[in-house]
């Protein structure tokens, strides 16, 4: 009986082990050209055997956050917790409203914040993002988050998260790909939800930055945030600030908008194999559509030459069985 029981333990481990070696690792994926160029890269790079083969040390993959990772219309979700920021504070101090583009801010009016471009946007930043320590800052972004809701669809901001990427980041890590992200957004708003929603940890998080600076602050030795902006993680800067921080090209690179041209392109450039994937917002039923025109998220340079680059176009209301991952 003894043998009996141990020889069916065996082969229902042996059974069970089977079933996960060939489950699905991107269900939500539709069985597509995107699903398998995706999964026969990935396999060519992991085969010790294969002419392809990437050591696990090498196997470094960064995405983009707004667009590629959860959604970024009508605004950046960075803007929405800024303009909060900015009501609370003209709550307890009426005097801070300034310009009209932080009245605009405190009122919740995204057009009046986009009406002076940059310069406005940088003015509500510079007043929602400095005067505090990091911690504290993460800390609001995580108390936001908790309570502040989209103003299209009324869902949480995070979660708002698209269910295929989750499955391509966590697909990736089991294959021993480390997964950075390398986002506009500021690099500590990101860090406030990146583990939680992504299993991405704060130091594998490259952003945009504000200056700050080492103060003691009632006797606390505090890195406190301040106005004006010490990096952009954008365009240009997003290969710079991967080679700061990383010190090797990605060979796994993932973007949505011409902001991550660069860093696609550089990525790319690179010996061995390389995997280049835009995310393409085709999908206004489930989420949005946009590319050449948005006033956020522009696509059209990497729409044009991607496909010759041999970069893989997505398109989400083909390729993605499933947007959200409470659908």
């Amino acid at each position: 009986m003894f043998l009996s029981n141990l020889r069916f333990g065996v082969a229902l481990a042996g059974a069970l082990l089977s079933t996960a070696a060939f489950a699905d690792p991107l269900p939500s994926w539709n069985d597509v050209d995107a699903k398998s160029r995706i999964t026969a890269f990935v396999e060519s790079v992991t085969d010790p055997q294969g002419d392809s083969y990437v050591t696990p040390g090498d196997r470094v993959a960064v995405f983009d956050n707004d667009g590629t990772l959860w959604a970024e219309q009508p605004a950046y979700f960075q803007l929405f917790f800024a303009m909060d920021r900015v009501s609370q504070l003209a709550e307890a101090d009426p005097s801070i409203l300034t310009s009209d583009v932080l009245k605009a801010a405190a009122a919740g009016d995204l057009k009046g914040v986009f009406a002076d471009g940059e310069k406005g946007l940088l003015e509500v930043i510079n007043l929602s993002h400095s005067g505090m320590s990091v911690d504290a800052f993460i800390s609001d972004v995580q108390g936001w988050l908790d309570t502040a809701r989209h103003p299209e669809t009324g869902m949480a901001f995070d979660q708002m998260i698209y269910q295929p990427m989750l499955e391509l980041l966590s697909y990736l890590r089991d294959e021993g790909f480390e997964t950075y992200i390398v986002s506009g957004g500021g690099v500590h708003f990101i860090r406030a939800f990146a583990e939680t929603a992504y299993n991405i940890p704060p130091e594998q998080v490259i952003g945009s930055a504000t200056k700050t600076s080492y103060q003691i602050v009632d006797g606390v030795p505090l890195v406190v945030k301040e106005p004006g902006i010490a990096f952009v993680d954008d365009k240009a800067g997003k290969p710079v600030g991967i080679d700061s921080k990383i010190g090797k090209r990605p060979i796994f690179v993932s973007g949505n908008s011409d902001g991550d041209f660069q860093m696609l392109e550089w990525a790319t450039a690179g010996e061995g194999p390389r995997f280049g994937l835009i995310v393409h917002h085709t999908d206004s039923a489930r989420e949005y559509a946009y590319d050449r025109d948005s006033h956020i998220g522009q696509l059209a340079r990497g729409l044009d030459e991607g496909p010759e680059r041999g970069w893989l176009i997505v398109d989400m209301a083909r390729d993605w069985a499933r947007i959200w991952p409470a659908e």
